[in-house]
């Protein structure tokens, strides 16, 4: 097999290592345009984990790449003048350009032709055409991939923050993050040694920061003496060294396809992973790996390549959302700079969601601990009760207030709509429904959406709060939770506006009913699909009604003797396609304007704190973003929360999308965390958290960041009930089971 491979970083020439080492017959060619001493930036790092396992694919590499690295375990951030240290993180260090010439020399002794200094900027160049396969290994800004644009659809997204990439003298003993105010703004530095006497010194700031600075992005010795100065402190009279260090954008790179025809992407050709993850070199390295083991057990180039990218899109994408999100953490670093210094480390250190709450306990234990014992002081403080001073209780299982109603615990069962009301009567099912995960430990039960009249319903079958048979229908569920459950109980009230009037779930999610459907209202006249009803434009008579409704359903909710109320201003229902633009195309005083749209949605928190009773809170549930073009965006969310909290709200649930048919939720695990995390750091209101949200790792991981004061999970309650006392058992948690089950208190739980 006659290969050529573009680029001569660490994907093309371990791709080369491995096809001449597994079949000396393959011709093997290695073009790149630069000479190997001029490679950009200084070290590569990896976990030990990582080089283990890369490695091992060529056993005499893993060998000189081993010898080369340097090790530390430790993690330091500095922050706010105080130093956090982590340890147990198990990292290697390893110059880019030893790491390369080791690469190269290893290719050449097994036979590979690597030519220096040889651009390729086309298919016709050079020995190209008579190639069997073409591996486009040539970088972020490929040439190869970018002269086939319609088969390959490259996706670049140059990020907001400037970088530079410099190197430095002084030996750092650990991975080091320094976050380092100045009058320009904030600057954050990403250090670690690579070799003795060398380390890595990355700097990053914001656009506008960087220039404040007076930097320009060519101008290498202005750089080199101002962030000299500035770090002077940190670089302890080392010296800071320079190798093409211009500031540059991160670009995050993504290709719906990784092939065509012959042609292949590989390691940052194909995708980008930022380097606050340290993984561009690993998965360029990984990407080597699985196409040389496809070509090796495949019978034909076409074969191979499709089991290639079949086999390992699923885990590159994963690793890039990873590194999604600590890209996003380091963007808005701002965000968290007034936050306590052992929140902030814990913060940085579970960014990418790769390292959890437990995953940093086997780590790190006495850093977790002192993170508990932090969490649990300050959810005391906060809820004015004691709690057990050693162990602290983890970060779901410490009570939270909100006015006078205190929850034992952070964990939410999440409002999930059942269908099985007729005219809006609770029944049998809903007591047995909501009854159950109260009895299952959560701190707070949600009704399902329950709307505040017939009209209001989004089926048939959705529970309601507008008839007398309504109050003593919850009362009768209420009282369960309260008799049988330290939780409490909350009642979500809604309007389904444009969504109304459509079959039960399973019977076609949103379909318009075959027959009985009632008039729809909306702030505009758009049917949520072409094929559902038009909806009326609400005039003021009709905004007058729908607010009576909610003030009349507010109070049955509190003669049903729920403990909080939370108003549905999300997912598209009649209060959201107020204030998206997607939904609210008025011209008068209730659209244009984000504060125009909010107009009529405040009026209606307003009236209903007015009347819900001053010792108990009061939600609104928001969906942060529409995933739809010209739709709400994240920082719109933001504004939408301090509205919706100037009115009378105590805590946003903050929830995502469901507002047009088109709109592209980006899913992931905790895929709507960041908004809330955004809203609360913003606009400095409490929040709920929803989202794709399983396991108590994860629950104990957000709240000890500060993404959210509470987590709301469905699904994982749907699947079990009994989700948060299985929870306390898997952390070692003491948390009592109800008397008629007291036999299940004599199993001792798995102690941390």
């Amino acid at each position: 097999m006659n290969v050529a491979i573009v680029g001569a970083g660490p994907a093309g020439l371990y791709l080369a290592i491995l096809l001449k080492r597994d079949d000396a017959s393959h011709q093997v060619t290695v073009y790149e345009r630069n000479r190997m001493e001029d490679t950009f930036g200084f070290g590569v790092v990896f976990s030990d984990e990582t080089l283990e396992n890369v490695g091992e694919a060529d056993a005499e590499t893993n060998r000189a790449m081993a010898a080369a690295a340097a090790h530390w375990e430790e993690i330091e951030i500095h922050y706010r003048g105080t130093v956090t240290r982590s340890t147990g993180h198990r990292f290697s260090g390893l110059e880019r350009k030893t790491l390369l010439e080791l690469l190269a020399r290893r290719a050449q002794s097994l036979g590979v032709e690597v030519q220096w200094q040889r651009e390729i900027r086309d298919l016709s160049d050079c020995g190209l055409p008579a190639a069997d396969l073409i591996v486009a290994a040539d970088g972020a800004a490929s040439l190869i991939r970018d002269r086939l644009p319609e088969q390959f659809q490259p996706q670049l997204d140059w990020r907001r923050n400037r970088f530079v990439w410099l190197g430095s003298t002084r030996p750092f003993p650990a991975f080091t993050f320094y976050f380092k105010p100045s009058p320009a703004g904030l600057w954050r530095t990403h250090a670690y040694q690579y070799a003795p006497g060398r380390s890595t010194f990355i700097v990053e700031a914001r656009e506008e920061t960087w220039k404040a600075s007076g930097l320009d992005e060519n101008d290498e010795p202005a750089t080199v003496t101002y962030l000299e100065q500035l770090f002077q402190e940190e670089l302890q009279g080392h010296r800071l060294l320079a190798n093409r260090s211009i500031w540059r954008r991160f670009p995050t790179v993504r290709n719906p396809r990784w092939r065509s025809g012959n042609v292949v992407l590989l390691g940052d050709a194909a995708h980008t992973a930022h380097f606050s993850v340290g993984s561009g070199t690993k998965l360029a390295m990984e990407d080597a790996i699985a196409l040389a083991a496809a070509l090796k057990s495949e019978s034909s180039i076409p074969a191979a390549l499709a089991g290639y990218e079949t086999g390992r899109r699923a885990q590159v994408e994963s690793l890039q959302r990873a590194a999604q999100a600590s890209l996003e953490w380091f963007e808005s670093a701002e965000r968290y700079h007034d936050t306590e210094p052992l929140q902030f480390a814990f913060n940085l250190l579970t960014r990418s969601l790769r390292i959890t709450h437990e995953n940093l306990r086997v780590r790190d234990p006495a850093l977790v601990a002192k993170v508990d014992r932090w969490f649990a002081d300050e959810a005391a403080k906060q809820s004015e009760r004691p709690l057990p001073l050693d162990p602290p209780p983890p970060p779901l299982f410490t009570p939270y207030r909100l006015r006078e109603l205190v929850l034992p615990n952070r964990i939410v069962v999440s409002s999930m709509c059942q269908y099985r009301a007729a005219d809006g009567l609770p029944n049998d099912w809903h007591l047995v429904h909501l009854g159950s995960r109260a009895i299952g430990g959560a701190g707070l039960v949600m009704t399902e959406m329950t709307d505040v009249s017939r009209e209001a319903r989004i089926s048939p079958g959705c529970c309601g709060m507008y008839l007398p048979a309504h109050v003593a229908g919850w009362k009768r569920i209420v009282g369960f939770v309260h008799q049988e459950s330290e939780g409490k109980i909350g009642i979500q009230l809604a309007h389904a506006g444009r969504k109304g009037s459509t079959r039960l779930l399973w019977e076609g999610e949103d379909e318009p009913l075959a027959e009985g459907n009632w008039p729809l209202i909306a702030p505009s006249p758009i049917p949520y699909r072409s094929h559902n009803q038009t909806p009326r434009e609400m005039t003021r008579g009709d905004m007058d009604q729908v607010l009576a409704d909610f003030v009349r359903a507010t109070r049955m909710a509190d003669e049903a003797g729920f403990d909080l109320l939370e108003l549905h201003l999300a997912h598209g229902y009649l209060l959201a396609s107020f204030i998206s633009p997607l939904t609210n195309r008025r011209t008068d005083e209730y659209g244009g304007s984000l504060a125009n749209r909010m107009r009529y949605p405040a009026e209606i928190v307003t009236r209903v704190r007015a009347e819900w009773p001053a010792a108990k809170p009061l939600s609104v549930r928001i969906s942060a973003t529409d995933w739809a073009p010209g739709g709400l965006e994240a920082q719109d969310s933001v504004e939408v929360a301090r509205m919706a909290v100037a009115a009378g709200a105590d805590i946003v649930d903050v929830s995502a999308g469901q507002t047009v048919p088109e709109g592209k939720p980006v899913y992931g695990r905790q895929f709507q965390t960041p908004f809330s995390d955004r809203i609360r750091h913003e606009a400095r209101v409490p929040t709920m958290t929803v989202g794709n949200i399983s396991s108590p790792a994860d629950v104990n991981t957000i709240l000890a960041a500060g993404r959210a004061d509470l987590v709301v999970l469905a699904r994982a309650h749907l699947w079990d009930p009994y989700w948060t006392r299985h929870a306390a058992a898997d952390l070692g948690y003491s948390l009592p089971w109800p008397p008629m089950y007291a036999t299940l208190n004599r199993y001792t739980p798995r102690m941390r």
